[in-house]
């Protein structure tokens, strides 16, 4: 029913609006491992639960919103965090390159979901497919432990010096093809 989707945009956009402040305040790292560690283990909860036939369709979506409501912000300061990892002159493409690659593993995620459903007919798919899914949140979130980098309160220049206040970026004269000299007439 189409208005079970209004449901999870309701979660998805309330989870931003009410904890985002605390990945500036706690720490992005911190809250980012946090959100995708109990979003997977909640997505767990509900797996077991579907797979026991206890949910309804009305208490999946409440499951559902609760889990969307943890893992929206946590996706979203991912997805700003990570290009802060990088220095300056290559933030704009690391963004772009990490958000190419979520895109098309997102892509998937239809032709997966409409597999594991197929008819209906094998309700134990689904539920090691949404036990897939908590698992790659749960191991989204010990990334964030194991490599995230704990960047509040300092400036992105803190975290990842630019290429050329390092002396790691372009030297000598050499310019790309077909570029001019700034200073050429």
């Amino acid at each position: 029913m189409p208005l079970f989707l209004i449901a999870f945009a309701v979660g998805n956009l309330a989870g931003p609006l009410t904890i985002g402040h605390l990945f500036d305040t706690i720490g992005r790292k911190t809250m980012i491992a946090g959100t995708y560690i109990t979003s997977g283990i909640l997505l767990a909860v509900s797996a077991f639960l579907f797979n026991a036939g206890l949910l309804t369709a009305t208490t999946q979506t409440i499951a559902w919103c609760v889990i969307f409501f943890v893992a929206s912000p946590g996706a979203s300061a991912a997805y700003l965090t990570v290009s802060e990892i990088f220095p300056l002159e290559v933030r704009a493409k690391a963004i772009a390159v990490f958000f190419a690659i979520a895109q098309s593993f997102g892509a998937l995620g239809p032709v997966i979901y409409g597999t594991l459903i197929g008819d209906g007919s094998q309700p134990f798919k689904l539920f090691l497919g949404y036990l897939l899914g908590a698992a790659v949140m749960i191991a989204g979130g010990l990334v964030a432990v194991v490599f995230g980098v704990a960047a509040e309160g300092r400036s992105l220049e803190d975290v990842a010096p630019p290429l050329a206040a390092t002396g790691r970026g372009r030297t000598g004269s050499t310019r790309a093809e077909g570029a001019a000299s700034p200073l050429s007439t």
